[in-house]
């Protein structure tokens, strides 16, 4: 186990479970991950590789004896039949049979339905009542001779979901853990390897959280398909819904006025949309105004009566074409049906999630290491609903004076609901804050450029803050806006950058078939976000190494194959750039791993090898003293490159995926955040 994990396992004992376990147990069973993780966190809760082993035969054999299959429910009749009882784990819904004034519980894979269940039952559980609940009951057969009454008995239902919660000492162990660990810890605990993920990325699948422990929290993801944006939502907690189809009628979603009986979001935390996008779809007209409403009041109308609730309200979709179509074409509602495709609605929306931004899930980005069992996370969130900490930043920050009432709620209740998340404890630092504020302010800022494209009637705001006693301001972008500004800044009142209006005279217009023209290179710092696009070393190297005959790359860490093969692409790049008839030497000065050495001179002779057909010269040397710790590149023309992350500036991808654009060209992949600073060199 690594470090973190052991760590958990000490302060999180009996409440975390090893996450790859899942895939073990789960089989042909199509159940919830909180489903299996509670059975896991009954036998499995455990750093012992042993009772783990056990844990895992005694889950398996529960969901054997247990578990409805749809394909063998009649055997599991019969086995109640002639038993008399059975346990079953099953989704079992009730409705109210107001005719013969009974509760009737139906069981979803089970088929069977009109079930008799006591009103404290349902009383204890009103969410049996809105959509199912996985529970674990005991299910008796009593045949009667009166052909009306249901031969079905429930006996006991006991709803999969954590019993207690120690709320205190949830804070008390939160203390022991870094940020950076803590928040690894819920990487994890949502089933994703940490590595995998950049310090933005993390937030991004982090902030899906917010609507579990955030009332009223509306947000949206529209993205490519395969990114899980509607996983969390299903898998997750008991405490949410997820709608499929994305369709839902007014009484199931609030009210029925015929008998009063409330919808999804009286019972839910969270109400998930699934495949919200899609211009064909023609949801109700009412459906939207009376969620308008919601999404803006927490009211709703029953009548004459109005009736408030704290659903979170949660649209996830995928998007048809690439992020830079969109904004240069459309804007990044465009696939959004009409009746949602109005500013009204939009403008209720707190936080825009990009999903371009978020990687299609591949294997190696699933954790084989411990995290809560996703119930008692659960039970954490819904806890942490009854906590405001909107107003956490007032100390240090101060929101720009004509940001809208509007605005200003939705960025205080992300922030709000990220301090809850990784803060609870109230133990933060201003740095931290103020990550968490800028990251607030992006996910609402989306929202509003968007709606002043679509809609000409919204006025520029400059989203930003000030820091409180000291004359420092920061306005904040989006990404796509640092990434594409050419294309960024279209429609009614778009402002630009630096909060003038750009006219369609002052866009800037692309070089016109002119690559090959000389290009005068000057000294420049470059800052690039993670998860931006569009980085490769032809572009960004390139034009200063083209002319060398001999360049020095300095890298203290050419060690792992990843970063081999950094090397090689740059020697492409050096390839690229210079002619046929011309030799360049190319040196690299590095450190010899202390484990792996003949591996990592295996890389270097390899790449010597198959760079030599190109003119291309390549040595490397070791520093024997390993005192070197700066990375660069000097080139004998003039010109010194920093790189303050060497040449490992792209995030992970399938490099074995033959059929992969990022494994095959450098600008399809995500990078990660990283400074180069190109400077001229004493020759």
């Amino acid at each position: 186990m690594s470090d973190l994990d052991n760590k958990i396992n000490t302060h999180f004992q009996g409440l975390v479970v090893r996450k790859d376990l899942v895939k073990t147990v789960k089989g042909n069973a199509i159940v919830p991950s909180y489903v299996l993780e509670y059975l896991l966190g009954q036998y499995c809760a455990t750093s012992d590789e042993a009772t783990i082993q056990t844990g895992i035969e005694t889950v398996k054999e529960i969901l054997r004896k247990h578990y409805v299959h749809r394909n063998e429910a009649g055997l599991i009749k019969s086995v109640i039949r002639e038993k008399g009882r059975h346990k079953v784990i099953d989704k079992v819904g009730v409705q109210l049979n107001d005719k013969d004034d009974v509760y009737e519980a139906s069981f979803s894979n089970l088929g069977v339905s009109k079930v008799l269940a006591d009103t404290d039952t349902v009383k204890k559980h009103p969410k049996l009542l809105t959509g199912g609940v996985w529970c674990i009951c005991d299910l008796e057969y009593e045949s009667s001779e009166n052909k009306r009454i249901s031969p079905w008995l429930l006996q006991s239902l006991k709803p999969i979901q954590l019993s207690h919660f120690d709320y205190d000492s949830y804070l008390a162990t939160r203390k022991q853990f870094s940020t950076d660990e803590w928040i690894d810890l819920l990487l994890q605990s949502i089933g994703f390897n940490p590595e995998m993920f950049g310090p933005r990325s993390k937030l991004l699948q982090l902030v899906r959280l917010i609507p579990f422990c955030e009332r009223n929290y509306n947000i949206i993801e529209l993205g490519p398909k395969g990114t899980g944006k509607s996983h969390i939502y299903s898998e997750f907690s008991p405490h949410g819904i997820l709608i499929s189809g994305g369709e839902v009628t007014v009484p199931k979603l609030f009210v029925n006025n015929s008998n009063g009986k409330l919808g999804l979001v009286g019972y839910w935390d969270t109400v998930a949309f699934d495949e919200f996008a899609g211009k064909e779809k023609k949801p109700n007209k009412a459906l939207v105004d009376i969620m308008k409403n919601y999404m803006a009041n927490k009211t709703f109308s029953r009548g004459v009566e109005t009736l408030g609730a704290e659903a979170s309200m949660v649209f996830v979709g995928n998007t048809k074409h690439n992020l830079p179509y969109m904004l240069r074409h459309s804007d990044l509602f465009e696939e959004l049906p009409a009746a949602y495709y109005d500013s009204a609605f939009l403008d209720r929306l707190h936080f825009y999630i990009p999903g371009w931004e978020v990687d299609i899930i591949r294997g190696e980005m699933f954790s084989e290491g411990y995290g809560f069992v996703v119930d008692y996370l659960a039970e954490i969130l819904k806890t942490l609903r009854n906590h405001d900490l909107s107003q956490d930043y007032k100390e240090y920050f101060e929101l720009f004076s004509d940001i809208s009432t509007r605005d200003r709620d939705a960025i205080q209740k992300t922030f709000s609901g990220l301090m809850k998340i990784l803060f609870p404890h109230g133990d933060v630092c201003k740095d931290e804050i103020e990550v968490l504020l800028q990251f607030a302010i992006e996910g609402r800022k989306r929202v509003k450029d968007q709606l002043m494209r679509i809609d000409s009637t919204y006025t520029e705001v400059q989203f930003g803050y000030e820091e409180v006693g000291k004359n420092r301001q920061e306005l904040v972008k989006t990404l796509e806006e640092r990434q594409y500004p050419q294309h960024y800044f279209q429609g009614a009142g778009s402002n630009t950058a630096d909060g003038g209006t750009k006219s369609s005279e002052t866009k800037p217009t692309p070089l016109e078939s002119e690559a090959d023209l000389e290009v005068e290179l000057n000294e420049q710092h470059l800052v690039v976000e993670e998860n931006q696009k569009g980085i490769s070393f032809d572009d960004l190297l390139g034009p200063y190494l083209k002319g060398a005959t001999d360049i020095v790359i300095t890298d203290a860490y050419i060690r792992k194959f990843h970063q081999a093969r950094n090397i090689m692409e740059l020697l492409e790049t050096i390839a690229k750039n210079k002619s046929d008839d011309e030799e360049v030497l190319v040196k690299l000065i590095t450190i010899e791993d202390e484990f792996y050495s003949e591996q990592q001179k295996e890389y270097l002779m390899s790449i010597q090898e198959n760079i030599w057909s190109a003119g291309i010269s390549f040595s490397w040397e070791f520093d024997e003293e390993k005192t070197i710790h700066a990375r660069h590149i000097i080139t004998n023309h003039g010109w010194k490159i920093l790189l303050d992350r060497g040449l490992d500036i792209f995030q992970h991808f399938d490099g074995k995926d033959a059929f992969s654009l990022a494994s095959r060209i450098q600008k399809y992949r995500l990078c990660k955040k990283f400074e180069v600073t190109v400077v001229r060199a004493v020759v």
